[in-house]
């Protein structure tokens, strides 16, 4: 079956231009006029990747990644923002909501499709792995409960000797980070300023050689640092 792609835009030309280009492409194509439709149709259809204006009535495209990303099945799901608005803290904006790749407009509709596939099969590859790891580790444990053998899962994966380098607080920011939470969430629960987090995610991000909050989250999952 064809990949399914979720395409957000309240501009109907737009969202109209992009949906026929990836039809032709292959891919199976719905589409959202705003954040807050998007996210039931994220939550009923399961899409592959998301597609997203930043710029909608009802919900924005920052706050539509933030709720999706607080949703465990979903925290791995490619999310691309596109919009006109291209300062620097706009960017910075968009990563920290949670998504993979920001294409400022107007854009080639060849470029958008050129990330699609890029995205798609980066994740097609950690999804495979994870499956066969958690496979694996179920095959190797005989728990009593299906409860006991979900979390054996995490705790038969050896953690990368780097993880032992991690301060207390780095830790505590990169579960926080699996969950979804943006820089404010996570600084009141840790009591510390959005910027003083955003140092602990630079670092976080500098130690496991990921270059987004996305990949970050990949890695931590990937190689059991969170449950």
């Amino acid at each position: 079956m064809p990949l399914t792609i979720l395409v957000v835009d309240d501009d109907l030309g737009t969202r109209l231009s992009i949906s026929d280009y990836l039809e032709l492409s292959g891919y199976s194509v719905i589409t959202a006029n705003d954040g807050q439709e998007a996210l039931a149709m994220v939550e009923e259809y399961h899409p592959d990747l998301i597609v997203t204006d930043i710029v909608m009535p009802r919900m924005n495209g920052y706050e539509l990644v933030r709720r999706v990303r607080q949703q465990p099945g979903f925290r791995l799901l490619p999310v691309i923002l596109l919009t006109a608005r291209t300062k620097t803290q706009e960017r910075i904006l968009g990563y920290q909501s949670g998504c993979d790749l920001y294409l400022p407009k107007p854009f080639e509709l060849e470029e958008l499709a050129a990330a699609i596939r890029n995205l798609l099969e980066r994740s097609q590859i950690i999804q495979s792995e994870y499956r066969v790891s958690q496979k694996e580790n179920l095959g190797n444990s005989t728990p009593a409960t299906a409860v006991e053998a979900q979390n054996s899962i995490f705790t038969q994966l050896e953690k990368p000797e780097f993880f032992s380098s991690l301060t207390t607080r780095e830790q505590e920011v990169l579960e926080l980070l699996t969950h979804g939470l943006s820089n404010v969430e996570m600084g009141q629960q840790l009591h510390l300023s959005p910027r003083t987090v955003e140092k602990y995610v630079s670092s976080l991000l500098r130690k496991t050689a990921t270059s987004n909050r996305a990949e970050l989250v990949r890695f931590a999952i990937k190689h059991g640092l969170v449950e």
